[in-house]
């Protein structure tokens, strides 16, 4: 295609998208006269064209003058040829006239280079800009400011890190860079720099429109707020009234997939001049990959944010935003967060909780390269695998299991202030089944809370998002404590009260590793201080799926519960059996229980200091006439003053103690006709014995008994002697149980 055909066929298309029409002379000339010579302009009869330069295309702005000079090459030639000649036409018109020099641009029709030669190198563009591009573009590079320390406004970003981050990016616009990656530790505010940032840039007339990028709708809505609170004045979209895109608001919020249709979209509204500055929030991700193609497309001032540790961040993300050997424009890890006076993050403790099927789990080893390759093609993550409908994902919605964690959960977790509910809680679930299937647990383990405990938090369910949604409610209220997630509260969602966090799942990205760690890694705000969370020096993690070990991370491990927590809580879970049996006139187990309990305090050693200061108590309990008809009064008199003693147990097997608790309990739940809760519990009990390792000689003496309590049969007729008789046999055993 010669240089004619090239410029009525494919480039004249190009510029009439951008609404530059060349038949139009108020915007477009072609062909464009420069007179290069001095004096009279009369030409040369012999030469008509000395002194006389023509430009391909001159496009106007709205007083006339050209704006740009376009120079066009024929498709088979590299543009870049005609770079000098588009420079000199852009120069000479300046001369001429004495006024600014025109943008340069040349063109092959398939590749466009833009020259702002004022202020950047030539770069390469993928579409023309409109006339209003070129007007507000002309307007910030003749009204910029110096970027001073002084602009920023530390009631948003007030940090010294944070006014360092922001520095170090407005050194490195200053040096004509346009891309830039802060790495900083989720809990240490890179939105709020982000908006420092962004407040210098626009009062600083260096940008004027912002695209903020964020991977899923929750994190809109959060980013959204963020930009209402620290640059109100700033018009968004969208507003919670916009039902179709707006093209006169300063800052626009946006998930990748959507702002990826809207610029594939023929009749875009968004030419790809049309922001100043494009942000991409948790900028790990694989943006490198599908969404790579939003950064392509605009032609504007990059940023990626992102809490990945630098030596861990894929090298295509330096490479998207051309950080040279590795090295981020600024960084700041979670080690100086959490050792900084005062401190910024705060620190956790890890509880591992397992069971034998959790280690057997997939990993990314078990998907083959051809696979990962196309996953990565799409635009997929593969350390991020779906498992919906898969074997693991049967073998997790295993009810018994989920018992088990959600006990342990409650025994060992962050409580609040009144020592019984847990404080704020995520527990990533491995998928919506999974998710469901543990909120089925807590409510039936806990029916008293009226199912407001806990709650299944993902993307598609109904009345989850917005102000009053179920997510909002978790973040503001009282109720519900326990989150219940898939990947929606993974990443990004600044929730600071979270006190625990639930690994229930194995994840296989280190990226999303340290994001999902970063729930719980705020420190509160003073004047923000939340009823159930007053304060919070740490936070839990109980890791069910050896997630630090996969990645070889260290960690602190939680300090033990002192040892007289469980004696304390059988000697309860006693007296409420006792008080099901009453309810239910079973004389047997009222007598059976009598005698369990006045064992328990006659096993207490008579010469610890508790047993000694409480004498008087127990004398009362000893006492055979005390027994004899147990009344209210009575029962809470044990409650309240004889089982806080139990804690000077001692020498006692602890996992043999827990067994014979979820007995009692599960005897307590049948005695009360809490089917609900007596078959959950029976699910842990049998999850349990169903561990146990019969290639032990101790515990095969055993077979007979352990593979009759895993039968349904066994739990359809068993009597309270039939419990008794777990008991004695097979709680001796729990010590080598692998939970």
């Amino acid at each position: 295609m010669n240089e004619a055909e090239t410029r009525q066929k494919i480039i004249d298309e190009r510029l009439k998208k951008a609404g530059w029409n060349v038949k139009d002379p108020s915007r477009v000339t072609t062909e464009l006269d420069i007179w290069t010579g001095s004096g009279n302009r009369t030409r040369d009869v012999r030469n008509p064209y000395r002194g006389h330069l023509f430009a391909d295309y001159a496009l106007l702005g709205r007083d006339g003058y050209p704006i740009a000079v376009v120079e066009a090459k024929k498709t088979a030639v590299d543009p870049r040829v005609g770079k000098e000649q588009a420079r000199n036409y852009a120069e000479k018109i300046q001369q001429g006239t004495g006024r600014e020099m025109p943008f340069v641009l040349y063109t092959n029709g398939y590749d466009i280079h833009f020259w702002d030669t004022e202020k950047y190198p030539p770069r390469k563009i993928y579409g023309f800009p409109t006339r209003e591009d070129f007007e507000r573009i002309k307007f910030l590079r003749g009204n910029h400011k110096p970027l001073s320390l002084e602009l920023i406004n530390q009631n948003i970003a007030g940090r010294p890190y944070q006014i360092q981050a922001i520095r170090a990016v407005l050194e490195s616009i200053e040096k004509k860079r346009r891309k830039f990656l802060l790495v900083m530790a989720t809990g240490t505010g890179k939105t709020r720099v982000c908006i420092g940032l962004l407040d210098v840039l626009m009062r600083a007339a260096w940008a004027q429109r912002i695209l903020f990028l964020v991977d899923r709708i929750a994190l809109q809505e959060q980013a959204l707020n963020a930009f209402k609170e620290y640059m109100p004045n700033s018009p968004r979209w969208p507003e919670p009234d916009d039902r179709e895109l707006k093209t006169d608001r300063r800052v626009y919020v946006c998930t990748y997939p959507t702002m990826l249709n809207i610029i594939e979209n023929e009749a875009s509204y968004f030419s790809p001049h049309f922001f100043d500055v494009v942000v991409a929030d948790e900028s790990h991700r694989s943006i490198y990959n599908v969404y790579k193609n939003i950064f392509d497309y605009f032609d504007a001032l990059q940023l990626g944010l992102t809490a990945t540790p630098k030596d861990q961040i894929d090298h295509n993300t330096f490479k998207l935003f051309e950080c040279d050997l590795g090295l981020p424009t600024f960084a700041y890890s979670y080690e100086e967060a959490v050792n900084n006076i005062p401190r910024y993050l705060n620190p956790f403790e890890v509880l591992k909780v397992r069971s034998k099927f959790q280690q057997e789990g997939i990993n990314t080893k078990t998907i083959s390269l051809a696979e990962q390759k196309r996953m990565i093609a799409s635009g997929e993550d593969p350390t991020e695998l779906n498992f919906e409908g898969t074997d693991l994902e049967r073998k997790v919605t295993n009810r018994g299991t989920n018992v088990l964690i959600v006990r342990q959960f409650m025994e060992e977790c962050i409580k609040d202030p009144n020592g019984v509910l847990p404080g704020k809680t995520i527990i990533f679930a491995i998928t919506k089944a999974h998710a469901e299937r543990l909120c089925d647990v807590f409510n039936a383990l806990y029916p008293e809370y009226k199912g407001k405990l806990a709650e299944v938090i993902v993307s598609e369910k109904k009345g989850v998002h917005g102000k009053g949604g179920l997510l909002d409610r978790f973040k503001t209220k009282d109720m519900p404590r326990v989150g219940i997630s898939v990947d929606m509260l993974d990443t990004g969602i600044d929730i600071r009260e979270v006190v625990n966090l639930v690994l229930a799942k194995p994840i296989f990205s280190y990226t999303k590793f340290w994001q999902v760690i970063g729930r719980g890694t705020r420190v509160l705000e003073l004047n923000k201080i939340k009823p159930w969370c007053p304060e919070k020096d740490k936070f839990l993690i109980l890791d069910c799926w050896e997630n630090f070990e996969y990645f070889g991370e260290k960690y602190q491990e939680k300090l033990e519960k002192p040892l007289e927590a469980l004696p304390v809580r059988l000697f309860q879970a006693r007296l409420n059996k006792l008080l099901a049996a009453k309810a239910s006139d079973k004389n047997e187990i009222i007598e059976k229980v009598k005698k369990q309990l006045r064992e328990d305090i006659h096993n207490l050693p008579k010469n610890s200091v508790i047993v000694l200061d409480s004498k008087a108590e127990l004398d009362q309990a000893i006492d055979d006439n005390f027994w004899i008809q147990l009344t209210h009064k009575k029962i809470e008199f044990l409650k309240n003053q004889i089982a806080p003693i139990m804690r000077a147990q001692s020498g006692v097997d602890f996992k043999a103690m827990h067994f014979e608790l979820d007995i009692t309990e599960l005897a307590t739940a049948h005695l009360s006709g809490n089917k609900a809760k007596f078959d959950t519990l029976k699910e842990g009990v049998v999850e349990q014995i169903s561990e146990l390792p019969l290639s032990v000689n101790i515990v095969a003496r055993q077979r007979e008994l352990i593979e009759r309590a895993q039968h349904p049969a066994f739990w359809a007729k068993f009597t309270d002697d039939d419990l008794d008789l777990l008991v004695e046999k097979l709680s001796p055993l729990m010590t080598l149980f692998i939970f």
